[in-house]
């Protein structure tokens, strides 16, 4: 039995909801294979064109960079944009030549569970979507593709990369916190795959052993530890990288 206290009620999420047509006993054997999967559309059309949509009309999004261990920064767009330009230029110069030799990352974010969990605002639908991930609906069926009854919570971050932006390779793994699947739930129509923003899982010898061209209401599930990156996004991509991402735990974290 799963504690009805860590999980939400479908009916706070009804405008969400998975295609009907899914079958995730049919995915469970590719996902015990390979330890990731990618599912094409994952929600209702309905429901994909809403959270496409918050995409373009959300506000206060953040400029996320990592410089190296203990250089988190997450800085308002209209903030880093007032900065002098000769400011801006040494951030981005930090940020290449720490890109070269440790973890790091340049996105845009909005950070949708602390949102929710903080009584922050945020827009609508993102949060929707938020306390979807968190539902039976959406638990049960991770718990089935996956064969793993653990998963009880999940966290969410809507990304946005644009031209310039990537994700070094990492595996996800941090000590306490649990984490035992990663989600990627993508928004980008017509991405071409030249455009870069591939999510690609990178085996021992260093090679890209898949990658995932970003889609359009579609969900990409893997395995937590696993090592990944997110390709540098080409100068001459002509739309944003649009997707909902996050972590399936196996427990909420503790309450301070």
């Amino acid at each position: 039995m799963f504690r009805d206290d860590l999980i939400l009620s479908d009916a706070a999420t009804s405008t969400i909801a998975l295609d009907p047509g899914l079958n995730p006993q049919r995915l469970q054997p590719v996902f015990k294979q390979f330890g990731r999967l990618h599912v094409p559309g994952v929600f209702i059309p309905a429901a994909a064109a809403a959270i496409a949509g918050a995409f373009d009309e959300a506000s206060g999004w953040k400029r996320s960079i990592h410089l190296g261990p203990g250089q988190d920064l997450d800085v308002p767009i209209e903030n880093l944009e007032a900065l002098p330009a000769e400011r801006r230029a040494e951030i981005e110069a930090r940020m290449r030549a720490g890109s070269r030799d440790v973890f790091s990352y340049l996105f845009d974010a909005l950070r949708v569970s602390d949102a929710l969990d903080r009584n922050e605002p945020m827009h609508r639908v993102l949060l929707d979507a938020c306390r979807f991930v968190r539902s039976s609906a959406f638990l049960d069926f991770v718990r089935v593709v996956t064969g793993d009854n653990r998963p009880m919570w999940a966290d969410m971050m809507a990304s946005r990369y644009l031209p310039g932006h990537f994700l070094t390779t990492h595996d996800d793994e941090q000590a306490g916190h649990d984490r035992l699947y990663a989600y990627v739930l993508g928004f980008s129509p017509q991405w071409r795959t030249d455009w870069g923003g591939l999510l690609m899982f990178i085996d021992p010898d260093g090679h890209v052993s898949e990658a995932y061209t970003p889609t359009f209401n579609s969900l990409n599930i893997f395995r937590v530890p696993q090592p990944h990156a997110v390709s540098l996004v080409a100068h001459f991509a002509q739309a944003p990288r649009h997707a909902l991402t996050g972590w399936l735990h196996g427990r909420p974290p503790a309450k301070c």
